[in-house]
Formats: structure tokens, sequence, C-alpha cells
């Protein structure tokens, strides 16, 4: 191992907790000795409790091809399913685990309990199907299905518990953050399931903890990815209305702390999300895997739970709302700096729309495989920010890792101004200031660098895939058919080319990125 990996793990260790490295090592060591411990406790079909789904996860399982599509691909089982199959990376393989098609819209009681015998059939040979955190979503997947069909099943109820008891044990403190959330949420449900106190007070007890940690003083939670806040908030709904459907067996000592917590989170995403309902782009979020903002606050409303006047703050995101523009800026720092898993490059990056519609965007994710186009969609060049020669404001690497990281080290805001400054290429002496300023018609972004460097910076304006090729005009690129013109007074040269924007997982489009070489300053005038 040569001394830039040695450095590279050096850097991204330094920022782990204790705890997760003490548990990496300690479930390595256990689980290749002794394996899962699963109970042989077994249940009566007496459990019942109340269950009527608010919201329906996306169709993912067709019945008469045996045909299941997860992050846009489809694969057809025509003899058997394969719970273990791993031709398209494992994320598709924990989406087949998860079981998220019970709660489709279309599936009826009869197929779901098909499908989860077969399951049961192969549960011997399950491998990721036996890993926590799908045994989380799958578990609250299974209660919701069984629940809200009254099936009761003395198979079915004791394969569910022997995985609860896989998970009791192997909660991810190795990894925290939403994995952790996800394992508490999910033994709650178990808990009330099968009325069992000691899950009760380990899943009360992570919750009370975590959400106490992972949600920031303004809403957001801590990993700062849009998408997985609105799949954290769709939980913590969920929580509630189990809770509160079933109060007979527990006093409702969580409910109050989970509303007020939920409340937060509803007003950071009635921050975040745009006019025309979607999220900003950023930290891992693509489409058609969380909730809608819309679904969401639906449900929260029929909760009773409201959004709240708080100001966004020390998640770093900001939004402005301008006559007919929307404008969202990141000045904030990687979060969090012990779980970076679904962070980017991305320091003082922004999105910009206009009558509702996308027009600077961020690039998105397409997948999460370690490969080259993971590198990419995670790296400077991918964001609206500005990059100094071949080095990375950020040390993003091996598909969730972070190493050296930029630090917001200067933050400054006033009623139509933001300024910020970071400190991502301070080991090459630059510093990287951007100033945004904005009127009713009108965005300035002031780039500058602390010293020159040698025409080596380039500012980054990654287009959305529905606006055609703009015109380059001397130092302006014009957007005809939106009647947008890009004024760049510093600019050395103006080259518009070709990028991937992603859509969704494994599907992109085609689209324009502006891409401007400057030297030390660089004003870009927004006419809108």
């Amino acid at each position: 191992m040569d001394i830039n990996k040695i450095n590279l793990f050096i850097n991204t260790i330094i920022y782990l907790k204790p705890i997760q490295i003490y548990y990496r090592i300690y479930y390595f060591v256990r689980n290749k000795i002794f394996g899962y411990n699963l109970s042989t406790k077994t249940f009566s079909n007496s459990n019942s409790i109340s269950w009527k789904n608010t919201l329906r996860n996306n169709n993912s399982y067709i019945n008469k091809k045996n045909t299941f599509t997860f992050l846009n691909i489809s694969y057809s089982f025509l003899k058997k399913i394969d719970w273990n199959y791993n031709g398209f990376g494992k994320l598709w393989l924990y989406n087949l685990n998860y079981f998220d098609f019970l709660n489709q819209k279309n599936i009826s009681k009869e197929t779901g309990i098909i499908l989860i015998k077969d399951f049961i059939n192969n549960n011997i040979f399950l491998k990721e199907g036996k890993e926590p955190y799908p045994i989380s979503v799958r578990g609250i997947n299974w209660v919701k299905f069984l629940s809200s069909n009254n099936i009761k099943n003395k198979l079915i109820n004791n394969i569910l518990y022997n995985h609860y008891c896989i998970l009791f044990k192997n909660f991810e403190y190795h990894l925290l953050g939403n994995h952790l959330l996800e394992n508490g949420f999910s033994l709650l449900f178990g808990a009330y399931y099968f009325q069992d106190e000691k899950f009760y007070i380990k899943s009360k007890n992570l919750l009370l903890s975590e959400l106490d940690k992972q949600l920031m003083k303004d809403g957001a939670h801590f990993e700062l990815s849009p998408m997985y806040h609105q799949i954290i908030l769709s939980r913590l709904l969920d929580s509630i209305r189990l809770i509160e459907l079933n109060s007979s067996w527990k006093k409702n000592d969580l409910i109050l702390f989970l509303k007020q917590k939920a409340s937060l989170m509803i007003t950071w995403l009635n921050n975040i999300t745009y006019n025309n309902g979607s999220i900003p782009m950023v930290n891992d979020a693509t489409f058609n895997i969380a909730p809608n903002s819309s679904d969401l606050f639906h449900y929260a409303k029929k909760l009773g739970i409201k959004s709240q006047y708080i100001p966004l703050s020390d998640s770093g995101y900001r939004k402005v709302k301008c006559n007919n523009y929307e404008l969202f800026i990141d000045v904030g720092n990687i979060g969090p700096s012990y779980q970076p898993g679904h962070a980017h490059s991305d320091t003082l990056n922004f999105e910009l729309s206009k009558d509702n519609k996308p027009i600077i965007v961020d690039k998105g994710i397409s997948t999460y495989n370690n490969n080259y186009i993971r590198q990419i969609e995670r790296s400077t060049q991918s964001h609206n920010t500005v990059k100094i020669g071949s080095k990375e404001q950020t040390q993003v690497w091996g598909g969730f890792r972070v190493a050296k990281r930029a630090k917001i080290i200067s933050l400054s805001e006033k009623n139509n101004c933001i300024k910020a400054t970071h400190d991502g290429y301070l080991r090459d002496g630059f510093s990287h200031e951007r100033s945004f300023i904005w009127s009713e018609n009108e965005l300035i972004i002031k780039d500058k660098i602390s010293k020159s460097t040698e025409n080596k910076a380039i500012a980054f304006f990654h287009l959305h895939h529905s606006i055609p090729k703009p015109i380059i005009n001397n130092k302006r690129v014009i957007i005809k058919s939106l009647g947008i013109s890009i004024e760049y007074d510093g600019a050395i040269d103006i080259n518009i080319d070709n990028y991937k924007l992603s859509v969704g997982f494994n599907k992109t489009r085609s689209a324009s990125v502006i891409k401007i070489v400057f030297n030390q300053y660089l004003n870009t005038k927004i006419l809108l």
C-alpha cells in the first residue's frame, strides 16, 4: 500500500467515533466465531395490532411475470426467486429483501403470503437478507402487511421474531446515522407486534437518544440529504401512527417526543422544498425513492403535526424565494463528521429554478456501486461550484468514504447577500470565497480565490436536461428559450459540454454544463 492510500485511510478513520471502531471489530469477530444467535421462541396466532397504510410504496412487483423492478432495473425470475440474486449490485439485492412491494397499491393478500412463504422457505440460505438494515426495512413492511390484512400465521411470526432477535443483537453502531435510526424504528414496530417489553425498551431508548443527536436545530437530519430526510420523516410519522392506533398496549409515553421531532423535520422539509414540490438533489438525493414532500405534509397534517417558523440555520442550507425564481445555497460543512457516507465534494454549491422549472441543477446520483460513475457523481466537478486544477475540495472515495474535507471558515449573511469562504484547497495555498447577491430579476455570484491560480480555476454550471444547448456570445451565455442571460466577467474561456444528469438510479439524461475558466476573480450575473 502506497503512502497516499495510507494517508487516505488515516484521514478517514480519525473522524470515526470509538464506538464505531469497537463494534466493527466486535461484530466481525463474534459473527465469524458464533454466527447469528437465533431465538427458538414460538408464538400462537393470537397477536394482532391495528394498522392502515397512509403512504403506499412504489409498485415494484408484477405477479404474472414474477418480475421485480428496483432502481429502474427490472428482472424476471423464470423458475424461482433467488433471494440472494446479486446481478445488479448490493442495493438492488437489498431492495429485493426489503419487501416494499407488500405495501404497494395493487398487491393482493394471497400474493403477499406466497412471497413471504417463499422467502421463509429459503431462510437458511439467506445472506444479505439477514443483515440488520434489510431486516429493519423488511420487518416494518411485514408488520404493516400482516396487521392490515389481519394475517395470523405461526410460521411467519416465528421467522419474523427470529429476525428481530438478530437485529436486537446487531444494531448498526458501527455505522450510526440513518442506519441506526432505521433499526430503532423497526424494533418499535416489532415491539408492538409481538408486545415484547425487551424490544420496546431498547427501541424507545435508542429513538430518544438518536433523534436528539441526529436532528439539527433547524430540523434537518444531520446527514444533510433531503431524500434521506424524507425517508426518516416517513418512519417517524409511521411510528406516531403505530402508537396512536395501538395505545391499549402501551401508554403514549413516547408520543409527545416523537411529535415534537416530527414537527421539526416537517419544518425543515417545508423550508427546503421547492414550490413545484421537488427537493434539491444534493448529498445522495435522487428521484422516486422517498415519499414526496406533498404526501408527507398531508400525512403530518392528518396526525395533527404542524410546521413551525424556524429559519434554516445549522444545516448550512439556505433558500431564497424572490419574484419568479428560487435559489438553493449550500454554505455548510460536511456532516456528520463521523458518518459522511452520503456527502459530496460540493461546498458552496447552488441550484436555481425559475417559474417552478429547474434551471441550474445538481447532477444528483445514479448509482451506489463503488465504481467510476459513483466517484464522479460525488466529485467537485459534478456540482455548481469551483474546482482548482485537478484537486478536490473534499476527498471523497470508496463509494461512501470521505478523508480530508472542506470546512467553512467564514460566513456572513445580510438581507440580500450571503458570503462564505471554505478551506478545501488550503493544502495547496488557496481559499475560495463565494458571494450570492440577489434582487427581483437578477442573481450575482462572485467567486474570489485568495491568490492566482494560473488560470486553473473552473466554475461549473449544470443546466437541466429540458433546456436546449445555450448560445455563447462573447462572455455571455444566452438561454434563449427561457429568456435568461448569464454574463461572466473575468472569464478567460467559456465552454459548453454535455454531461449525464441523473433522473433516478441507473437513469440519466444528456444535458449541458457551462464551464468557466478563470484565474482569481469571476463575477457571474444571471439576468432573470
